[in-house]
């Protein structure tokens, strides 16, 4: 038996009134979400513990077998894995976005007005991290550059008392009321105002803004934590397998859990990426070797995020034909049982442009045990009739990979 799953980053919403009050899922054409919910199990499952925030890092740990109450640390490490940053014991990395900022000053009066820049592109932020590295890093404290808009602070011998807001979670607000907090947050506080110093009248911002394009004027620092420790698959599952992700995120928590990444040029992170590449990546892998793939598709989340209302539509009907159509048409071509796991990590409601915690969708089938439930279809209605609720995410995967609990 081979396994798959699939993962649409913040599919799940609520109900809209321009979709005649059906969430996103419900109002995109997804023919084939609708077939692996008819084939197989349908249901709800908790990936955020109450305890912790709403986010892609703690809801991708719980799909992926672990208990964020155990396991989670904070963002960043995952990402540091991911970029080739291997952290000491006394390192903490932080989430270092190139952000745009308002021209007010003081620099706690300005608005968060793109908490991505624009999907800066990866030479014009490289540029602009060796800048923020030259003048303001130290023997304390490292820059490392990542993925467009998304890169990596890491500060040896840092505290852990942190109280650090996502850029994304205040798009269109002024930031007064977010500034770090902790017993060096005046310290982060002044970076981020130096930083802005050091990069609104950079070339690059300069070219940017010639072009119309919005300037990354600012650092935003965030996801404070620590080197997780995780049971890598092969030990937890006797399980060989491999990541596909263009999020740093999820291709770092696949290392910690001893899956291989694989790099799909072309593939981005928004709604442009590269689904074919996706697609062919995983199905070679189980093909030649694997029995377990991870494919994490980033577009919806970065969509509601940035109030994309038509083009989250569009990237769940993306996924749905590009990706969970092509993938179940190879598979059944193939000469090997597999099972599919589709669900979305998390809500990220359109009205809201953030992270929430409800219960979110998932469905399963396996090639061998076709159920044809002919009434299901993959939205949250749906799946919270079916009255399944795994109230512990993490055991979403013991559930689909048949293991005790």
């Amino acid at each position: 038996m081979k396994y798959i799953v699939i993962v649409g980053d913040g599919m799940a919403d609520y109900p809209m009134e321009q979709f005649d009050q059906k969430t996103a899922l419900q109002y995109a054409r997804t023919p084939n979400f609708d077939q692996v919910a008819k084939d197989g199990t349908l249901g709800l499952v908790q990936t955020i513990p109450g305890e912790l925030p709403p986010g892609s890092d703690t809801a991708n740990l719980s799909v992926m077998g672990y208990d964020p109450l155990k396991f989670y640390t904070g963002r960043s490490p995952f990402e540091a894995a991911s970029l080739g940053v291997d952290l000491s014991p006394d390192d903490v990395s932080f989430r270092c976005n190139l952000v745009t900022l308002s021209s007010e000053e003081p620099y706690d009066q300005k608005t968060m007005v793109d908490y991505c820049a624009d999907e800066i592109s990866n030479e014009e932020a490289k540029e602009l991290i060796k800048a923020i590295d030259t003048e303001l890093g130290s023997d304390q404290l490292d820059f490392h550059p990542g993925f467009r808009y998304r890169h990596l602070l890491v500060w040896h011998g840092a505290p852990d008392d942190w109280n650090l807001t996502p850029p994304h979670d205040i798009s269109g607000q002024k930031v007064t009321e977010f500034m770090p907090e902790g017993s060096k947050g005046s310290f982060i506080k002044e970076m981020m105002e130096r930083s802005y110093a050091i990069l609104a009248d950079h070339p690059v911002n300069k070219r940017r803004v010639e072009k119309g394009l919005n300037p990354a004027n600012s650092i935003w620092i965030w996801g404070a934590g620590r080197k997780p420790q995780l049971i890598p698959y092969p030990e937890k599952y006797k399980l060989k397998g491999s990541v596909i992700s263009a999020v740093d995120l999820v291709k770092g928590l696949g290392l910690f859990a001893g899956l291989k990444p694989i790099t799909v040029e072309g593939a981005t992170g928004y709604i442009d990426t590269n689904y074919k590449g996706k697609v062919s990546a995983a199905l070679n892998a189980l093909q030649h070797g694997d029995d377990f793939v991870y494919l994490h598709i980033e577009a919806p989340d970065e969509c509601s995020h940035r109030f994309e209302v038509d083009n989250k539509i569009k990237a769940i009907e993306l996924i749905d034909q590009k990706v969970v159509a092509e993938v179940r048409e190879e598979l059944n071509r193939a000469d090997y049982d597999y099972s599919l796991l589709l669900v979305t990590d998390h809500a990220t409601p359109l009205s809201l442009g953030t992270h929430t915690r409800e219960p979110v969708p998932f469905a399963f089938c396996r090639s061998n045990e076709l159920d044809n439930n002919r009434s299901n279809t993959f939205d949250e209605v749906c799946a919270s009739k079916t009255g399944l609720l795994i109230e512990e995410g993490y055991r979403l995967m013991d559930l689909f990979l048949k293991r005790s609990t």
